[in-house]
């Protein structure tokens, strides 16, 4: 694997992804994640639907919070040929509790904690930290990827608008 060094940083401080992300056109790489009760589910599980995929460090901090209510509002409007993925290294336990106090019913969060598959599959894996980097991928229903958006400072947003358009387009 190559480690892509300064891609993303924290509060100004460079961190090291364990490994470099799919590309746009690529076909997305399937990996096996866990649903809040345990059961493995794998990305493929939700084909043939659009998929945008939020990648976060953990729901328990400020800014991945927002971003999982804001694509939360945002699923509620885009119907069912688009599923929208939180991925996160949380524990299935932590997220399954954060979901049922933050109101979220219309993302499913998927915990890449065990062996961090994803992580390393996607290139989102934070050597530093053991965290997933913030990030944002859309995939077509045939598994290509069509949107990446790799948010360089941890601390901020993405762009949303950005991420709910190219996953409309696809419809």
């Amino acid at each position: 694997m190559n480690q892509t060094d300064s891609l993303i940083t924290m509060k100004g401080s460079p961190l090291t992804l364990v490994a470099s992300p799919p590309r746009l056109g690529d076909h997305a790489p399937d990996c096996e994640l866990l649903d809040n009760d345990l059961t493995p589910v794998k990305l493929s599980d939700f084909r043939p639907k659009v998929c945008i995929i939020s990648s976060v460090p953990s729901l328990d901090t400020g800014v991945c919070d927002k971003m999982t209510r804001r694509f939360n509002e945002e699923a509620a409007k885009l119907g069912k040929d688009i599923v929208v993925l939180t991925i996160s290294m949380d524990l299935p336990f932590a997220q399954k509790r954060w979901c049922a106090a933050a109101g979220i019913e219309n993302v499913k969060t998927l915990s890449d904690h065990r062996n961090a598959e994803f992580g390393n599959t996607y290139g989102l894996l934070i050597k530093e930290l053991r965290l997933l980097a913030r990030a944002v991928f859309v995939l077509d229903n045939d598994r290509v990827v069509r949107y990446i958006e790799i948010v360089r400072e941890l601390t901020n947003e993405p762009d949303y608008d950005a991420a709910i358009n190219a996953a409309k387009q696809l419809l």
